[in-house]
C-alpha cells in the first residue's frame, strides 16, 4: 500500500437480510401448515437458520480484519443462461475473493479424487455420507462471474488481459463455518486443499494471498476498488427463483385455493405473497409508473454526469423495477429494495423518496 493511501478498513457495500426474510416467510407458512407439509417447512426454516448463522460467522471474520476491503454479501449474477448465488464477494488491494460459505453438521473428509464426505450423528446412529462439492459450485461462480464482467469489456486488449489475469486475480474459497467442524484433507490434492479453509483462517488466508499478489502486481487504488464493487452490485439481479412459492402453492393445494398472488424478493428461491397494503400501493402508483421511470432515469444520468461513474452504477433497469414495485415510504423501505444498501440510501435516498412521492 502506497504511504500516501488512504485507508478505508472494511466496508460492508452490500449486506442482505434476505435469509431473515426467507425465514419469516416459511414460518408464516409453518402457521398454517399441517402434517408432512408442516415437517418439511420446518426443515427448510431449520437449514435457512444455519446458513444464516454460518454467513454471520464469516461477516464477523471480514468486519474484525482491519484490512481494506469492500464485502458484498448474496449478490446474484446472470450471464449467458446461467446464474449464480454468491454468498461472499471480498474485493480488496491485490485479489477479488468469491466466497461460499458451508455451515455443516458433522465433520468433512475429502479424498486423493476431491469427493466431499460427510460424517455425523443423528438419533443415536453414525451417518457417512457424500455431498456436492463446493468447489465445483463455487467454480462455476466465477465462470457467471468472469462473463459479466468480461461483457463490460468492450476492447480487445483489455478483454485478453483480463481472461490472461482472471485466475490470478479471482480467488474461489469455500469456507466450513461451524466452528466444531474438523476437516480432514491430508488425502486431498494440492489445490483441493487450497481452496476450503474454516472460518477463523479465512483473515489469514486473505493476508497471506494478497503479500504473493503485491509482489507480482500493483495495488488497486481506492476508487478502482469501489468502482468494481460498484459494478457488481449494479448487476445483482432482484428477480430470484422462489423456493418459499412451492411450499405455497403446496398449501394452497391442500387448502383448495387456486388464485393467490406473488411478487419475488432477493434472495434465491423465495417470493412472499403480495399483501392487501401492496396491492393498493402498487394500484395506486400504476398510472404514472411510466412518468416514475423517466424521471428516475432523468435523475440516474444526471447523477451518473455529476459523479463520472455508468449510470447503472447508480441503479440499473432491475433495480428499478423492484425499486417501482415495491414502492418505499422511507429510507428503511428502501434498504428493502434490491441493489440499495446503506450507502447508497444514505447517498441518493431522499432524492429517489422525493421522485416517488413528491
Amino acid at each position: 500500500m502506497g504511504l500516501f493511501t488512504k485507508r478505508i478498513g472494511p466496508v460492508f457495500f452490500k449486506e442482505s437480510n434476505s435469509a431473515q426474510i426467507f425465514i419469516n416467510r416459511m414460518q408464516e407458512l409453518q402457521q398454517r401448515a399441517t402434517g408432512e407439509l408442516k415437517q418439511k417447512i420446518e426443515k427448510q426454516i431449520n437449514l435457512a437458520k444455519y446458513g444464516a448463522i454460518g454467513e454471520q460467522n464469516i461477516a464477523f471474520e471480514l468486519q474484525n480484519s482491519g484490512m481494506d476491503m469492500y464485502v458484498l454479501h448474496d449478490i446474484y449474477l446472470e450471464a449467458g443462461g446461467l446464474t449464480a448465488q454468491i454468498d461472499y464477494i471480498v474485493i480488496t488491494r491485490q485479489s477479488i475473493y468469491v466466497i461460499e460459505c458451508k455451515n455443516l453438521i458433522g465433520n468433512i473428509e475429502i479424498d486423493n479424487a476431491g469427493a466431499f464426505i460427510r460424517s455425523y450423528e443423528m438419533y443415536g446412529r453414525r451417518i457417512k455420507e457424500g455431498i456436492y462439492s463446493p468447489i465445483t459450485q463455487n467454480q462455476r461462480h466465477l465462470q457467471v462471474l468472469k462473463a459479466v464482467r468480461l461483457s463490460a469489456k468492450t476492447n480487445f486488449l483489455t478483454k485478453m488481459l483480463f481472461e490472461k489475469n482472471f485466475a490470478d486475480t479471482y480467488k474461489s474459497i469455500v469456507v466450513l463455518a461451524n466452528p466444531k467442524t474438523y476437516l480432514n484433507a491430508k488425502f486431498a490434492k494440492k489445490e483441493i486443499k487450497e481452496q476450503v479453509i474454516r472460518a477463523d483462517q479465512l483473515i489469514t488466508y486473505i493476508r497471506n494471498n494478497d503479500a504473493k499478489q503485491a509482489a507480482q502486481c500493483a495495488n488497486m487504488s481506492n476508487n478502482e476498488m469501489l468502482e468494481l464493487a460498484q459494478f457488481y452490485l449494479a448487476h445483482d439481479n432482484p428477480q430470484r427463483s422462489d423456493y418459499a412459492r412451492k411450499y405455497e402453492e403446496m398449501l394452497m393445494e391442500i387448502n383448495g385455493q387456486q388464485q393467490q398472488q406473488y411478487v419475488q424478493y432477493s434472495k434465491p428461491e423465495q417470493s412472499p405473497v403480495i399483501s392487501a397494503t401492496q396491492v393498493k400501493t402498487n394500484l395506486a402508483t400504476s398510472g404514472n409508473r411510466e412518468d416514475l421511470v423517466q424521471k428516475l432515469k432523468a435523475f440516474r444520468l444526471e447523477q451518473s454526469r455529476k459523479e463520472n461513474i455508468k449510470p447503472y452504477y447508480i441503479f440499473n433497469d432491475a433495480q428499478m423495477n423492484d425499486l417501482l414495485d415495491k414502492n418505499p415510504r422511507d429510507r428503511q423501505e428502501m434498504l428493502k429494495v434490491s441493489g440499495f444498501g446503506t450507502v447508497k440510501v444514505e447517498k441518493y435516498g431522499d432524492i429517489i423518496l422525493q421522485i416517488l412521492h413528491g
